[in-house]
């Protein structure tokens, strides 16, 4: 894991904001009550992602009624998505343990109490279980589906793992590279980077404000990152492992078919151009590249970073 810096609070609580200024005075107001009553230090870092309906302006607003030392912001230039969002708003937080939660009101401040009790715990990750769900069914069926392929894949058995609502040790959320749409998969990153990971049970409110900002390629995007995560998981460090072995098989599958008909040729002198020649060659053409392909990965990892994807307009 990455070494934490200076700790300047108990807790930093990080909400992406993406058209949400309705929501955004009662979440504040949720927020403060339910720490005033655990008596805990915090602040609350709003990750505006483009918006167009004024909510930076709200935040703002909420700055002075609170103060600088609870409400920190940072405003993109345009909409960069959840991922990077939640990369900035962890980068930028301070405290010990840093709650994530959108800023809609589904999230409940009240379950943060028991959030941090896991942390104290001993665990590295607490993510929140939407048990009882307030959406459509259209959202709530593929999402069980998912979910349960999902942790299939990744070894961890965890029944929301989209669930905005998570709690972190300070040095387990700035360990996990973020960004895409990994947010999907924060849990299972934490876990394959050796992290302890449980849930909760957390409440689930029906959307007061708006309209949700997923549409139906959700679940195509989400199967399509599974894929990539699992490809990373394996050979992230080892690209060669996977596209030398594909393209050693296409190459020595060719180089057996174009051995036999040269045999033949050699035993009957007649040489014959058919169909499964051109497709021998082709597959050593193939292979070759795929090898190459793998080496190209070899040299990427060993010489590349991932990098930021988004552009911070203002901090505050």
């Amino acid at each position: 894991m990455s070494q934490e810096k200076s700790i300047m609070t108990d807790v930093s609580i990080v909400v992406p904001v993406y058209n949400e200024k309705d929501s955004l005075p009662e979440l504040m107001k949720g927020i403060s009550s339910t720490f005033d009553r655990l008596g805990k230090s915090y602040e609350v870092v709003f990750v505006d992602d483009g918006s167009s309906d004024g909510s930076y302006d709200v935040v703002k607003g909420l700055r002075e009624t609170y103060g600088d030392g609870k409400i920190k912001s940072i405003r993109f230039s345009r909409n960069c998505g959840k991922s990077a969002a939640l990369s900035a708003g962890i980068e930028y937080a301070g405290g010990a343990a840093i709650i994530t939660m959108d800023a809609d009101l589904q999230d409940d401040p009240a379950a943060i109490p028991e959030m941090l009790a896991k942390l104290e715990e001993g665990w590295d990750v607490v993510s929140g279980w939407k048990k009882v769900r307030h959406d459509p069914f259209g959202k709530t069926f593929p999402s069980k589906i998912w979910n349960a392929m999902t942790s299939i894949a990744a070894g961890l058995k965890l029944h929301d793992f989209n669930c905005g609502f998570k709690a972190y040790r300070s040095g387990a959320a700035k360990s996990l590279e973020i960004y895409g749409d990994r947010h999907r998969y924060l849990p299972a990153l934490a876990h394959w980077d050796g992290c302890r990971v449980t849930e909760i049970v957390v409440p689930h409110h029906a959307r007061k404000f708006g309209k949700s900002k997923y549409g139906a390629w959700r679940m195509f995007n989400g199967a399509m990152d599974m894929i990539t995560l699992l490809f990373l998981k394996r050979y992230m460090k080892s690209p060669m492992h996977f596209f030398g072995i594909l393209g050693m098989l296409l190459i020595v599958a060719g180089a057996g078919v174009l051995g036999y008909f040269g045999v033949m040729w050699a035993i009957t002198g007649v040489m014959r151009i058919r169909p499964l020649t051109l497709l021998a060659i082709g597959s050593m053409v193939m292979g070759v590249q795929i090898i190459s392909i793998g080496l190209i990965g070899e040299m990427i990892t060993n010489t590349m970073q991932a990098r930021r994807q988004y552009s911070v307009r203002e901090r505050l």
